[in-house]
């Protein structure tokens, strides 16, 4: 889905008119227009503002133009599982479970690997598996490297 589909989408889902969405993102009528038929897209701020407002990530109005993973645990990201701030904003960078209300939950790799070995493993894959696995790809994820 393009990003002209998804803000239409999103707004009449929401029951707002064009009118109703520029007011909220501080746009003109015009604008929102021009980003349902294609014209244009939304800059950045604008892209914050609709994440905000309709609760969903900058990456899913854009197409999902990416697969995000959290930058601490590796694990598949979407709306469903990104953290926020505390204002409310996704943070694209983290899952909902590493990273919430501006505090991370894991400031030792160790005992994140403790936590995901023990929720990992099963019959086809060995805890000493998992470790391994986790402790070759942990260090490459963006939070490790400070």
């Amino acid at each position: 889905m393009e990003t002209k589909d998804i803000i239409q989408k999103l707004r009449t889902e929401n029951g707002l008119s064009q009118e109703a969405l520029a007011e909220q993102v501080f746009v003109t009528r015009q604008a929102v227009s021009r980003w349902e038929t294609g014209e244009t897209v939304p800059n950045t701020e604008t892209l914050k503002l609709l994440s905000k407002l309709f609760r969903v990530s900058i990456n899913t109005l854009l197409g999902s133009p990416q697969t995000l993973i959290c930058q601490c645990c590796g694990m598949p990201l979407d709306d469903s599982t990104i953290s926020t701030e505390p204002d409310g904003a996704f943070n694209e960078e983290y899952c909902k479970w590493c990273y919430s209300d501006g505090q991370f939950a894991y400031t030792d790799m160790g005992q994140l690997t403790d936590f995901l070995v023990q929720h990992m493993s099963n019959d086809s894959t060995p805890p000493e598996q998992v470790r391994s696995y986790l402790e070759t790809m942990l260090p490459t994820l963006r939070h490790w490297q400070k």
